[in-house]
């Protein structure tokens, strides 16, 4: 299993909790992005910068992401995407997108698109918490591990 993130929005203290994470089980983790982004020196941990653009980082996700990979994303679209490919999709936020759940989530994106699209203040996200963080702990550990366990 390799991981791919979208790191373009993905929150410092989650990039640091993969960091220690692909160091301690020494899976392969890609940060993606169209700036850099530092990351530790390990042979297990890399960073790909693509050009500056619409949905480049996204594109070239698609691209490398291969079946049974996990990709680290808050980005709807991507994720239908690579779960259409047979990746397990994990949010910054620690919700586990599937192919049970993205429709819907497709869905009350594109209408809260449409509201923000007619003036409406929608508001934004709420800032990243404890919870948030402990859940995407926890979720990356149980993946990781049952990933090893099957390798």
């Amino acid at each position: 299993m390799n991981i791919w993130v979208d790191a373009d929005a993905c929150p410092v203290v989650i990039k640091e909790i993969l960091f220690r994470a692909a160091q301690r089980s020494e899976t392969t983790l890609a940060l993606v992005a169209n700036q850099y982004i530092p990351v530790p020196a390990s042979r297990f941990i890399r960073f790909i910068q693509v050009a500056a653009g619409f949905d480049v980082a996204d594109d070239e996700i698609v691209s490398l992401a291969g079946d049974g990979d996990l990709v680290i994303t808050g980005d709807i679209p991507l994720a239908a995407e690579v779960i259409e490919k047979g990746c397990l999709v994990l949010s910054p936020r620690g919700e586990l997108y599937t192919s049970e759940n993205i429709r819907a989530r497709l869905n009350m994106r594109d209408f809260m698109d449409n509201l923000r699209g007619s003036g409406v203040d929608t508001g934004g996200p709420p800032a990243l918490s404890l919870m948030d963080r402990k859940n995407f702990a926890d979720h990356l550990d149980k993946i990781i591990s049952r990933s090893a366990r099957q390798a």
